[in-house]
């Protein structure tokens, strides 16, 4: 098989490398299969990227390897077939969409770049291929990398927020997808959650640091997808992140949490968030827990609460009940930060708060 490519010109690279790539989902997987592969997808970023030995293809022989991925549908084959490939041909495979994915033309007006452009308006399936790579251990890295670089597109992002396919079924297309549509929480976004509480400590921190991104970059579709998706949201956000089991999942999230309840985006997120008694609840056993840092992070979310000039009165209620113990309890909560003056300053503000309410009788 080796011998049999070795000769072909460069521009049949893409097709050979697409039938193998096929050949990979065929009973028997051969060895011989992967190695050809990886061997084709490394002469693939050769001609890209370039390397010590031979220099990167002219932005027009570039322009038709483009062309050449977009009629074989060879982007949607690779995110597929990525985690089935050996560890150098996953790595090269990284690089091979990178730098696909980023190129422009010379002189190209365009906002975005032909296979961007493509894969958005065309094949959004192998954006959703990208997501299914936390699916296998082998293939988390090289697709989360490319998921966080396409992710600064904001069509990317709701792309990923609205689909709801299934496998083998045709992903959302960008003239469909609709921040304000109800999601049933089935969909590609909804499986990071699981994704990030009960993976492999590799698969949960990649897996996070992708979800962070689909939340925090693009804040005006996000502030009304979370909105409209409220209850859903915060119900899984609170069972299956903030009560992991994980300590890095757990303080990770809180963090989040924090950031995305004082981003100015999400005011109506916010204060819908802060109504809620048991919201509140959950932030005041995070206070009382045996790591210092969760402790910290809870803190942040706790004090938009107690901040909040307009409470419900089911927050009242709460904070009323706990105000002898909150008093009692906070003045030495964290007492050891002691170079950190913001955090010392909202403290003292926030305990000037509860001495304000009505003692209990």
């Amino acid at each position: 098989m080796a011998f049999f490519f070795r000769n072909k010109p460069k521009a049949d690279i893409v097709k050979p490398t697409k039938d193998l790539l096929n050949r990979l989902w065929q009973p028997p997987k051969l060895q011989k299969t992967e190695e050809e592969a990886a061997k084709l997808l490394r002469q693939l970023k050769v001609q890209l990227v370039g390397n010590q030995d031979v220099e990167a293809a002219t932005p027009e022989y570039i322009l038709h390897l483009v062309n050449s991925m977009i009629q074989e549908d060879f982007l949607y084959i690779l995110a597929h077939s990525i985690h089935l490939l050996p560890f150098e041909g996953r790595k090269d495979s990284q690089a091979i969409f990178s730098t696909i994915l980023r190129f422009r033309p010379p002189n190209s007006t365009a906002e975005l770049s032909p296979a961007l452009a493509y894969v958005i308006d065309e094949r959004p399936e192998v954006i959703i291929e990208l997501c299914r790579g936390y699916n296998h251990n082998e293939s988390v890295m090289p697709c989360g990398v490319v998921l966080r670089e396409i992710l600064k597109n904001e069509d990317v992002t709701q792309i990923v927020l609205c689909d709801e396919s299934q496998e083998n079924e045709s992903a959302i297309k960008i003239t469909d997808a609709d921040e304000n549509k109800p999601q049933s929480g089935e969909g590609v976004f909804w499986s990071f959650f699981p994704c990030i509480d009960a993976g492999a400590f590799e698969v949960s921190a990649d897996a996070f640091s992708t979800f962070r991104d689909i939340l925090t970059k693009h804040k005006q579709i996000v502030a009304k997808y979370l909105s409209v998706n409220f209850d859903l949201f915060f119900q899984r956000y609170h069972d299956l992140l903030i009560g992991s089991a994980s300590y890095v999942t757990k303080r990770q999230s809180i963090k989040l949490l924090g950031e995305i309840l004082l981003d100015r985006a999400n005011y109506a997120v916010m204060t819908e968030y802060v109504d809620r008694g048991k919201h509140l609840k959950i932030c005041m056993n995070l206070l009382r827990h045996d790591r210092r840092m969760v402790q910290y992070e809870g803190f942040h979310v706790f004090k938009v609460f107690v901040a909040n000039p307009n409470k419900s009165e089911e927050v009242v209620r709460i904070l009323t009940q706990n105000r002898d113990r909150l008093l009692r309890f906070l003045p030495t909560f964290l007492d050891d930060r002691t170079d950190d003056d913001q955090f010392n300053d909202e403290k003292a503000f926030i305990i000037r708060q509860i001495e304000l309410l009505p003692a209990t009788a």
